[in-house]
């Protein structure tokens, strides 16, 4: 009978002492009571985090009538969004201070991206930044520029999806707040069904005018002036944004 058995078990049970056995199970017992006490550590500490995230008070900030915003309780933590960072360049700030030219060439970076790029989704919100980067007499006549063209239903009908890189960005010499860029603009259109991409390559004049420093304009400069010159390719079927004043100025 006992020979029966010990066949019918595994060959390592048939040979091994009970004294092996005991030490595996012994081994295996204490493995699991380490990773049990591990896993009672992790989970106390988390507890305490929990709680300690908890107990604390809520941020509570006063909005004074002219739209300054203090923290009354709570943490004082810097905002990182770029609304809370262009608020706190502005109160940084010193009244009177002369912006650097790095804020200039940003200036014109982020005005001709949202001028000259743009779809049909996105052209109202993109034109909306770009004119109010500008001074109201610019604005003014854009706006009015852009109303007798009707360039919006253009863009509308023939879906036009317009993209710009900047080349090359510099400032003219015995100028000031005044640059030259170069940059490729593709303007892609469906007229009648049928598709066209036309590539230009055009220079851009501008110039700002230093104006004081608020939350609306924390660099404290406008586009005063702006122009659009074509050096490459197919013309834009009447779709070159360019300005009043610089064609004057020109004139």
């Amino acid at each position: 009978m006992k020979q029966r058995q010990a066949e019918a078990l595994p060959e390592k049970t048939g040979y091994s002492k009970y004294f092996e056995h005991d030490g595996a199970l012994r081994a295996y017992a204490n493995r699991m009571m380490w990773f049990g006490i591990s896993a009672v550590s992790i989970s106390f500490v988390l507890a305490l985090l929990l709680f300690y995230a908890r107990v604390q008070p809520p941020t509570v900030i006063r909005i004074a009538a002219n739209g300054d915003a203090t923290v009354v309780s709570g943490a004082t933590t810097a905002a990182r969004t770029p609304l809370g960072f262009m608020k706190a360049l502005a109160a940084s700030s010193v009244p009177g201070e002369q912006p650097a030219d790095i804020e200039g060439r940003a200036m014109v970076r982020k005005f001709l991206e949202n001028y000259l790029t743009y779809t049909p989704t996105t052209l109202e919100k993109n034109w909306a930044d770009a004119l109010n980067m500008m001074t109201h007499n610019l604005r003014t006549l854009t706006l009015n520029q852009l109303r007798d063209q009707d360039i919006v239903s253009k863009v509308h009908d023939d879906e036009i999806t317009s993209t710009f890189q900047l080349r090359s960005l510099e400032p003219v010499k015995g100028q000031p707040w005044t640059y030259v860029a170069f940059g490729v603009k593709e303007v892609h259109r469906i007229h009648n069904k049928a598709e066209s991409t036309d590539r230009l390559v055009a220079q851009y004049n501008l110039r700002l005018l230093q104006t004081e420093r608020s939350e609306r304009v924390p660099s404290g400069l406008l586009v005063a002036e702006y122009g659009e010159h074509q050096m490459v390719g197919e013309k834009d079927n009447g779709l070159e944004q360019s300005s009043v004043l610089m064609d004057d100025t020109k004139k």
